[in-house]
């Protein structure tokens, strides 16, 4: 995969990230629309929906508006957390301390802070959302499994993800996504514990009140899984890329390729359970596990196959 230079990129992401901020408000807006058409009184005409959707508009904003600053400031410390990533500080490991310095001064930005999650598998991942809260976090084990050129080349692919605004443009799909994955979750116990009440003989009107709630429901699944394809379709690319700028900044294609073979073998890391967040790492340690859907799981997939990276870095 040719590389498009680090300006373009940049400029790209960017122009997503703008194009995602647009897209998750007016699927939102436009399933909150068909609730409203679906769940309305018989004698209610279009007009009668368009007006209250339009008094539902500025309520839906405001909760949407509240969600993402919520979300987008708190995205560091909801990261360490589902990862059990602590700092790392230099007199614990000058050698990779070392590493991330001279690659950052090498491509002329700023060095990101270090994390480490205390794990024998081998991956790792870059976060934040500016020069305060970028960060490279690795694995115990990739530390020690790794040789100097295959760290250099993993950390550089991080570096990358940096310097291409690619975790900015995830935190914001993971952002929205959410919401329709809070919305699936709130909506299904709700219905679920409605139909208790109504096998106990309790609550009055629990016919309309379950019809409701099963239109609620579908529509925020559709919601997710529009969604889950916009987040899909902007994650694949930006692993080649930053595999191709590692490449660019180490010199050494054939290092990060041997990285690759290692972390492919031993990716899942213990206690990290959010799919979310495991889109964030240099193999998706969910997307790694082999099962009976695992050609489904392609189609939906955060990452390209590693034999398919791997490739195109031998041909550098």
């Amino acid at each position: 995969m040719k590389y498009v230079g680090i300006q373009t990129q940049v400029w790209n992401n960017n122009l997503k990230s703008t194009i995602l901020l647009l897209m998750f408000p007016v699927v939102l807006l436009g399933l909150a629309w068909l609730f409203i058409y679906f769940t309305r009184p018989e004698h209610h005409t279009i007009d009668d929906v368009h007006y209250t959707f339009a008094g539902a508009v500025p309520w839906i904003i405001a909760g949407v508006l509240i969600w993402f600053l919520i979300a987008w400031y708190a995205n560091t410390s909801m990261i360490r957390m589902a990862t059990g990533a602590k700092p790392l500080e230099r007199k614990e490991n000058k050698r990779v301390y070392n590493l991330v310095e001279n690659l950052s001064i090498d491509a002329g930005m700023k060095m990101p802070k270090v994390n480490i999650i205390e794990d024998n598998s081998l991956n790792a991942f870059a976060s934040g959302i500016n020069q305060k809260t970028y960060t490279i976090t690795l694995t115990r084990g990739i530390i020690n499994k790794l040789n100097d050129e295959e760290l250099e080349g993993v950390i550089a692919h991080e570096l990358n993800h940096i310097r291409n605004r690619d975790v900015r443009l995830l935190i914001v799909s993971i952002i929205f996504v959410g919401i329709f994955a809070v919305l699936v979750q709130v909506i299904l116990r709700s219905f679920i514990y409605s139909s208790m009440m109504r096998g106990r003989g309790g609550g009055g009107g629990g016919r309309n009140r379950g019809l409701v709630m099963l239109i609620a429901l579908a529509l925020a699944i559709v919601g997710f899984f529009i969604t889950s394809l916009f987040r899909f379709a902007i994650s694949r690319k930006r692993e080649y890329m930053a595999d191709a700028g590692a490449a660019q900044l180490t010199k050494r294609p054939d290092a990060l390729a041997s990285a690759l073979r290692k972390i492919s073998q031993k990716p899942k890391v213990e206690g990290v359970t959010r799919k979310d967040v495991s889109q964030l790492f240099i193999e998706n340690p969910k997307e790694s596990q082999k099962d009976l859907f695992s050609f489904f799981n392609g189609l939906f997939a955060t990452h390209p196959p590693i034999e398919k990276r791997i490739a195109v870095l031998e041909q550098f």
